[in-house]
């Protein structure tokens, strides 16, 4: 294995991690310059499985064992101080590895739907927190894949990744058009698009996954506004989680997590009756 044991941090072998916390230089880094960073041995574990390959490893020494374990041949591994990490990267690096991956190319709607039931769809939603939660949460609750759309936030940014526990690897996903060709492209291949949302015509979770359609595309939307007026009017069925407590809505991962756990029964005895 190709270990480097580097002390300068302006080494210009360690230019993928440098200033990771600067949002504009991790844009260039990550999806313009086909990168992205996957953070801890378990992370990269799941990015390796799913057929990604690494650039480079930075990683502190008494993490080389678990991390060279997982790695190619020849990868380049860089072992620096914690120190030395914290000063190049900007931030403390408490799971040890980081590791520079190259970014796989992006696949059609048609073949990640083909014979997917139940998909989330992710639509403007601009934290990455929330997109790597709902990734999390569609990895645990069962959904088949999730889309997103056009000005998303992209779930292979470092936070995204983190939070989603390397899920983003799991689970099938990719970019939709924009709305209304994203219905176009939902509805040729077979999904009822259902918009979670809140409308004086809304149908009830519960009642709506008591007999859902056989296939199902569960529309989540921004933070702030929710879903934009274009996915709304693509919508076959809106949809609405009932609140209590003066409350109208829950964050968006939350809310999938929520949505997802309702359809589940519906959809596993789908699968299991074929």
């Amino acid at each position: 294995m190709q270990v480097h044991h580097v002390t300068d941090v302006t080494d210009p072998r360690l230019a993928d991690y440098r200033d990771l916390t600067d949002v504009a230089l991790r844009r260039v880094l990550e999806p313009e310059g086909g990168l992205y960073v996957a953070e801890s041995a378990k992370v990269i574990a799941r990015a390796l499985k799913a057929g990604h390959n690494p650039r480079s490893v930075l990683v502190q020494e008494k993490w080389l064992p678990d991390v060279s374990a997982l790695l190619p041949a020849e990868t380049p591994v860089y072992v620096v101080s914690p120190g030395i990490a914290e000063e190049l990267t900007g931030y403390a690096i408490h799971r040890g590895a980081l590791a520079a991956m190259h970014r796989p190319s992006l696949r059609s709607v048609a073949e990640v739907a083909t014979g997917a039931r139940l998909v989330v769809v992710l639509d403007d939603i601009v934290d990455h927190t929330n997109v790597g939660a709902a990734f999390r949460a569609a990895a645990g609750l069962g959904a088949d894949a999730v889309l997103i759309s056009p000005r998303c936030a992209d779930p292979l940014y470092r936070r995204s990744v983190r939070v989603s526990m390397g899920t983003v690897f799991q689970v099938p996903w990719t970019r939709l058009p924009a709305w209304p060709q994203a219905a176009v492209e939902l509805h040729d291949a077979g999904f009822h698009i259902a918009a979670l949302a809140l409308s004086d015509n809304a149908v009830r979770l519960d009642d709506f996954a008591a007999s859902p359609p056989r296939a199902v595309a569960m529309v989540l939307g921004s933070e702030g506004d929710g879903l934009s007026r274009h996915a709304l009017a693509a919508a076959d069925t809106i949809v609405t989680i009932p609140m209590f407590g003066g409350v109208d809505s829950l964050n968006v991962a939350a809310a999938s997590a929520v949505a997802l756990w309702a359809l589940r029964p519906a959809f596993q005895s789908a699968v299991l009756d074929e």
